[in-house]
């Protein structure tokens, strides 16, 4: 299969922001499949990943430090995640025809690095759905699609950052966004903690 990064980050990137706007204004401190971290925080954190994925390329350097997001909101969330989602699919753009881009995983095509960016936002949006009660799954032809980058990154980030958990379970007849999810560390069929 045939797959074209930069298409997969518009999808993600509109799973995110969907997931984002979504949001009930009473639910931002729900806890999430990420262990320990609010919904805040899970947004706080792909907000600032989007940034740090091309900071190589842009010379921008994110605003906080996306492996300890902080627990706050500031301003409108959605505005400030629209402008970071563009800023982001502009700078993978910028290098479609080089051989390369610098990134923080090494040099790879920009199209890589942009299937990279949409793994990223398209679990911390599935992530930010379920913990706050959205009816907002991740689709099966999306997951398809970073199946492939999935194989590199969640490992390499497991080892060398010590992020997404050990891969759990998956039914045997679970469906591609459920073995992603599954692959990533996150239980599929994940719900809130009940109080």
């Amino acid at each position: 299969m045939t797959v074209d990064g930069f298409k997969l980050l518009a999808e993600a990137h509109d799973y995110l922001l969907t997931a984002v706007r979504g949001v009930p204004a009473d639910a931002w401190g729900a806890p999430t499949p990420c262990n320990e971290w609010s919904a805040r925080q899970v947004f706080n954190h792909a907000r600032l990943d989007q940034q740090a994925l091309t900071m190589q390329i842009t010379g921008v350097t994110p605003a906080g430090d996306p492996f300890t997001p902080v627990d706050e909101l500031e301003g409108d969330a959605a505005a400030a995640l629209e402008a970071v989602c563009a800023a982001a699919m502009s700078a993978w753009e910028s290098g479609r025809e080089a051989e390369s881009v610098p990134t923080p995983m090494g040099p790879m095509p920009a199209a890589t690095g942009a299937s990279a960016a949409a793994l990223d936002a398209a679990l911390h949006a599935w992530d930010i759905a379920v913990a706050t009660g959205q009816d907002l799954p991740l689709s099966d032809s999306l997951a398809e699609g970073l199946d492939g980058i999935a194989g590199f990154l969640v490992p390499f980030v497991r080892d060398n950052f010590g992020k997404f958990g050990a891969a759990v379970p998956a039914a045997e007849d679970a469906g591609p966004a459920a073995k992603l999810l599954a692959f990533s560390g996150r239980d599929p069929r994940w719900t809130p903690p009940t109080s």
